[in-house]
């Protein structure tokens, strides 16, 4: 019998990591053994950053309305307890798109938000 060995597969394998790894530096693109060892490391700081993404986007809108915030005296903390108090569901990313692109109606929610009286 004639010997069966994996080597189409493992062409194509290695052909797929390598055009995975296009454009990294050095031999980390044409070496097979450097190719699988960066793309692996790549893959892991991509899961992190999918994360820290979320965490940053969540940074930016708090910083937008805290800004919005301060040019009316008022600060973040304590209008969005009140916000939450008047049972407005409007989240943070379209709380700080209406603070950047529409200030008078921003201002309005703050309104409404400073005569809410929080029941304890």
């Amino acid at each position: 019998m004639v010997r069966v060995i994996g080597g189409p597969a493992s062409r194509a394998r290695h052909t797929k990591v390598r055009a995975a790894t296009k454009g990294y530096r050095g031999k980390n693109h044409s070496t097979f053994r450097l190719a699988m060892q960066a793309m692996m490391k790549a893959g892991m700081h991509a899961y992190v950053g999918r994360k820290q993404k979320k965490r940053d986007f969540r940074r930016l809108w708090i910083s937008r309305i805290s800004t919005a915030l301060r040019e009316q005296g008022e600060r973040y903390s304590e209008i969005k307890n009140k916000w939450l108090h008047a049972k407005m569901d409007v989240d943070r990313k379209n709380l700080s798109e209406i603070a950047v692109n529409y200030p008078k109606v921003f201002g309005k929610l703050v309104d409404v938000a400073k005569k809410t009286k929080i029941v304890k």
